[in-house]
């Protein structure tokens, strides 16, 4: 077998039926041994940006590790962002680029680079693949690492001339590996939990990527617990109509370290040091609350805050645990219940009363659009998040309770949304994707749209133009900045004009249509899931200066 056979071979046997790629010259060989493998199609995007997008989506909605293929040191470079964006997000992706002809390497001819040395700050871990024989060992252990806690991307630099060699080579055997198990310490954990008298859990994306909602439900049920999503959550890690759910934490130290005050004990699970974004001095976590942090990567426990107890194990069974030993034990359970519903009813019917004060022609409030988008979803649908301000507003009016109905990506690399979605619709097409985008993070993602055009993906685009970066210039507001006095914030706006996106939908293939008041968005989003074909709808929304 020669190391190109043996690399369609490890593909075939890691499940992967999708490579996601923007092809060159040194990826030719294996471009051309695609031409025979028929149960592997090629999914092109136009830049490679797009095409990480594609496959952190694809990866997120199978459950397995995404195959891309990238060009050269250029290539890569474009692809960056993306995985800078799958790294912080722990998704599982195995990326090569074709380095050129190790036999002029020595003329550093055009295009060669140092692929590893670029890729190394922005994945998991880098294989320089310089021997046939070591393609299929490498690869097979790039899969492995790709999907190891905590997953992540992992790079392969592959020569051109080494996909050309038939110097026979072997195959090792897929290993089978025993899932992680609970972690140890449970009832200890229990007891403490048992003896808090206000008791705090923040949900963290390991939940949704472990697919342990249901356990975490049931153990923040046995306590009576409140339980906060950690900042900027890539997923849905507890539902957002259950009346224990109490929101989002803010990214910024001292905020969640107020927020988490009032409780004694606070159950950190499957979160990566809260993310922060804005510099607070600090720890996040209360000094006087007992912290009880679980996680199925040994390096997470303790790493960025102080714990009392740290539990290393899979979320879901070691959840599942807590809540048996639970269950029954926490007589006050119900009394905080009430309580917590009673104020989730409270925050709700103040946001109900802002957003129908809001509605109007357009261009449209931000909280009323997005909550415009929410009433016209399906229980089914996905909804991925790239939207920064309007997405924090929409964030606050979902009513989202199904595992794996939220998207976003706590990477911060803006352009991810548009492939995103592409590539989640491409791995589950029985649940109807709508992106929730900005206008800045559409424009640096646009090109995803001629994938999504070219393979006919239904996928549902709902931009928010305000023509502006607003969170920036709420961020220099805050800031009580020369700009804010001066009503002035240099390179900031994107208009006037404001950017036409039906016009570019109509460059790309997208059917597309603009949005005059919130019910006409509505009514647009509602009959858009139903459809067989992508729809780019652009939502006129305030700027900055417009806002009360």
């Amino acid at each position: 077998m020669t190391p190109l056979d043996a690399m369609l071979t490890i593909l075939r046997e890691e499940g992967v039926d999708r490579v996601f790629g923007n092809p060159g010259t040194t990826e030719l060989p294996f471009l051309d041994a695609l031409t025979d493998a028929e149960d592997i199609e090629y999914v092109l995007g136009v830049q490679e940006a797009s095409v990480v997008a594609m496959a952190d989506g694809y990866a997120r909605a199978t459950g397995r590790p995404a195959f891309v293929s990238l060009h050269v040191a250029a290539g890569l470079a474009n692809g960056l962002v993306g995985l800078l964006n799958a790294r912080r997000s722990r998704t599982p992706l195995v990326v090569t680029a074709g380095q050129q002809d190790r036999r002029h390497l020595v003329q550093d001819p055009m295009l060669s680079g140092d692929l590893v040395g670029l890729a190394r700050p922005a994945v998991k871990h880098v294989f320089d693949v310089q021997h046939g024989y070591d393609l299929p060992v490498m690869l097979r252990r790039a899969f492995a690492l790709a999907v190891q806690p905590p997953a992540g991307p992992v790079f392969l630099s592959v020569p051109m001339d080494l996909l050309d060699e038939d110097t026979p080579v072997e195959v090792p055997d897929r290993s089978v590996l025993a899932p992680q198990g609970p972690a140890t310490e449970v009832a200890a954990a229990a007891r403490l939990l048992a003896g808090a008298e206000r008791p705090v859990i923040v949900a963290g994306d390991g939940v949704g990527r472990d697919g342990a909602v249901a356990e975490l439900v049931a153990l923040a049920e046995a306590l009576g617990a409140a339980v906060y999503h950690q900042p900027m959550h890539d997923a849905l890690d507890f539902p957002f109509t259950h009346p224990l759910h109490q929101g989002a934490l803010a990214p910024v130290n001292a905020e969640i370290r107020a927020t988490l005050s009032p409780y004694d004990v606070v159950l950190v699970v499957g979160a990566h040091a809260f993310t922060p974004h804005h510099y607070s001095p600090g720890s996040p976590v209360p000094e006087t609350a007992t912290v009880i942090q679980l996680d199925p990567d040994p390096g997470e426990p303790g790493r960025a805050f102080p714990v009392s107890l740290g539990l290393v194990g899979a979320i879901r069974p070691t959840l599942a645990a807590l809540a048996g030993e639970l269950t029954g034990r926490v007589t006050a359970a119900g009394e905080r219940t009430d309580a917590l519903r009673r104020a989730a009813e409270l925050r709700r019917a103040l946001v109900e009363s802002e957003v129908l004060a809001g509605y109007g022609p357009a261009p449209l409030d931000p909280l009323s659009a997005a909550h415009a988008v929410a009433a016209a979803l399906p229980d089914d649908a996905v909804v991925l998040e790239e939207a920064i301000t309007t997405g924090l507003k929409l964030r606050e009016v979902l009513r989202l309770e199904a595992p794996g109905s939220l998207l976003h990506t706590v990477g911060g690399g803006l352009g991810w949304g548009v492939g995103g979605a592409v590539g989640h619709r491409l791995g589950d097409p029985r649940r109807p994707v709508v992106a929730v985008l900005g206008d800045g993070c559409t424009m640096f993602g646009l090109q995803g749209l001629w994938s999504a055009a070219r393979y006919g993906v239904p996928v549902t685009f709902v931009v928010m133009n305000n023509g502006e970066y607003r969170t920036l210039k709420h961020t220099l507001d805050d800031r009580d900045s020369r700009a804010t006095r001066a009503g002035h914030y240099p390179g900031l706006d994107l208009g006037p004009p404001r950017l036409d996106f039906t016009r570019a939908a109509a460059f790309f293939g997208v059917e597309s249509v603009r949005v005059t008041d919130p019910r006409h968005l509505s009514e647009v989003v509602a009959k858009a899931v139903q459809g067989d074909s992508p729809l780019l709808i652009e939502v006129p929304i305030t700027a900055h200066a417009d806002e009360g």
